[in-house]
């Protein structure tokens, strides 16, 4: 059977939002930031391309694990109406980073993607995040801001828990191909491996709550800290 034309035009414009979400080029401030992976060179950890996919691969895993959780209850949240449950994903986020840097890099994007996300859509319920935001009831952080976003679009969750997938591996393979000696046919390789585990990462979490939201990282924090006091750095965290 033929599809209809507004079922194709439909299934475009979903493609066409994930893509300009997910996009290197969508301004909201990722390639400041390496998730940690800077430290993780300096300290010998990611040294090439083998030690660079196991560090992606488990950053992928545990950003579904933790802020993947985050997008999904934040998207119901905003599909129903519930602007509590907008707020409590929010504050679940940051409650989970345990360092400042993490902190200030989901707080930056957040801010960013609901401030472009506003110009893009109209006056939304991007408005009411951002005056709570600016009020300090909330502290807007990326994940939620990206559940929001997808709702707001009438994308349904899973494309919002995709490119936040796509986006945790991205921000560290763009940041790998200035500080680690892999080129671009090595970035894609993991790139690609990423991408096959976001079906089953997302099949293992869309049940979970806030309270299943899991965060223990303590190499990362350890990572963190060391990079607050690193004298040359390329990257904010």
């Amino acid at each position: 059977m033929t599809p209809s034309c507004e079922g194709s035009q439909l299934s475009i414009n979903r493609a066409m939002r994930m893509m300009q979400f997910s996009d290197s080029m969508f301004p909201v401030g990722s390639f400041s930031f390496s998730n940690g992976l800077e430290s993780a060179v300096a300290q010998g950890i990611v040294t090439d391309a083998p030690s660079l996919r196991e560090f992606v691969l488990s950053a992928a895993h545990q950003g579904a694990t933790c802020d993947g959780i985050a997008v999904l209850a934040a998207h119901r949240g905003a599909s129903d109406g519930n602007f509590s449950a907008i707020l409590a994903a929010d504050h679940a986020v940051i409650e989970r980073k345990l360092n400042e840097e993490s902190r200030t890099m989901t707080t930056r994007m957040g801010k960013k993607l609901a401030e472009l996300s506003g110009r893009l859509a109209g006056e939304t319920l991007f408005d009411k995040w951002l005056s709570a935001i600016e009020a300090g009831e909330t502290p807007g952080t990326y994940p939620a801001g990206l559940g929001i976003a997808f709702a707001e679009m009438g994308s349904p969750e899973h494309d919002a828990f995709t490119v936040h997938q796509y986006g945790v591996a991205m921000t560290l393979l763009g940041a790998a191909l200035r500080i680690v000696r892999v080129d671009h046919l090595a970035t894609q390789e993991i790139l690609f491996e990423v991408n096959q585990t976001a079906d089953g990462e997302y099949a293992a979490v869309r049940e979970y709550g806030l309270d299943d939201m899991s965060n223990f990282s303590p190499m990362i924090d350890i990572l963190a800290a060391v990079h607050v006091k690193a004298h040359v750095r390329m990257f904010m965290n």
